[in-house]
């Protein structure tokens, strides 16, 4: 990171993206991108460095992503951080939907680490809460079926149906997103999406089952989360773009400033559910959150799911959902805070001034 200066005033910051957050792209390289932020916490400019994503060889000329990339200038970073992330339109390429996604992350989540860090734009840097933590209980009892799992708020759910899909797409910008709308019943099922954290010991022995927790703790290494996503309907989650090697570019885990994409090699099929009374479902998958990216259990996050439109022969358009999912507090236990030292007593530190006053001269003496 490094000071932009105007008349010997610094008037911006500019750094890379890939120095702040993870960049991996489709290719499984990192995207390079560097960005310049102001005072005020708003982005003065952006250009793309450096790549390998495979966008030329499908035929999109790579001036329209660099086009896309600079027109993130002004965003602004402060609405960003009370959204989560989510207070602009992704204006997604069709046929480099994950690297538009990828980058768009990047320069957000890395735009709001650098805005907190400098204090710019009125953001303060990210503390210690000063209010109780939290750590996953071991020994909390497991729901008895899939009604009490999804009163309980174990298991949360997204639920759309053509109606409110085509309502959606009716606000989109471009208009022909509402000119092809979907032609089901209103009430047909569009997407019925579940989500449970499985690495919670609790959750992961009801929901699959003593030999299937039993791999799952196996596949997880130490830090590792994993959660497990459920659905049914006319859209999938999964979609069948990723490939070996590839990203799943139709959900991404949003926690704060945190952003979790998955890859195949993060990604393991479901073969059932152990948990009484589960309906039937045609996806059932379970993605692993790998250490080190700053996710926390215990607080709340968010599934966003990117559904999509054909609005021409190789054209779509996009519009976001969010399956919203917090632990219950049933799974948690109090993080005892560390134990403070008492301050010392009046003759202690009468005799800490005598020592260190004795040590000063001596020194000086010396």
């Amino acid at each position: 990171m490094a000071p932009v200066l105007k008349g010997g005033e610094t008037v911006a910051w500019v750094f890379m993206t890939s120095d702040f957050v993870g960049t991996t792209g489709y290719s499984g390289k990192p995207i390079h991108t560097l960005v310049a932020v102001g005072k005020d916490a708003k982005i003065v400019g952006v250009q793309l460095v450096k790549h390998s994503e495979p966008i030329v060889l499908i035929g999109i000329p790579e001036a329209k992503v660099k086009a896309l990339v600079a027109s993130y200038a002004g965003l602004d970073l402060v609405a960003e951080a009370k959204s989560g992330g989510t207070a602009h339109e992704v204006d997604i390429i069709s046929g480099a939907t994950v690297t538009v996604m990828v980058i768009d992350d990047s320069i957000v989540r890395s735009g709001l680490k650098v805005a907190r860090a400098l204090g710019l734009g009125g953001l303060a840097p990210e503390t210690e809460s000063a209010g109780p933590r939290f750590e996953i209980d071991p020994d909390a009892a497991a729901p008895a079926d899939w009604i009490e799992a999804e009163g309980d708020g174990t298991l949360r759910r997204l639920s759309l149906d053509v109606a409110q899909v085509n309502a959606a797409f009716a606000e989109h910008p471009d208009v022909r997103a509402r000119d092809r709308a979907l032609t089901e019943a209103p009430q047909t099922t569009f997407i019925d999406m579940q989500a449970a954290l499985v690495s919670v010991p609790a959750i992961g022995k009801a929901l699959l089952g003593p030999a299937e927790e039993v791999n799952l703790k196996g596949w997880l290494k130490e830090g590792e989360n994993a959660i497990a996503v459920v659905g049914r309907g006319l859209y999938s989650f999964k979609g069948s773009g990723y490939v070996r090697g590839g990203i799943f570019d139709r959900i991404v885990l949003i926690q704060d400033d945190v952003s979790v994409r998955f890859r195949d090699r993060d990604h393991r099929r479901l073969g059932a559910i152990a948990l009484a009374g589960a309906p039937e479902f045609s996806e059932m998958d379970l993605f692993r959150i790998p250490a080190g990216v700053g996710f926390d259990p215990a607080k709340p996050f968010r599934i966003q799911l990117l559904a999509q439109r054909e609005v021409g022969p190789i054209e779509k358009v996009f519009h976001t959902f969010d399956l919203g999912y917090q632990l219950p507090q049933k799974y948690l236990r109090a993080v005892a805070p560390p134990a403070r030292r008492p301050p010392p007593s009046p003759r202690r530190r009468k005799a800490r001034r005598r020592q260190t006053s004795g040590s000063a001269s001596g020194a000086i003496r010396s």
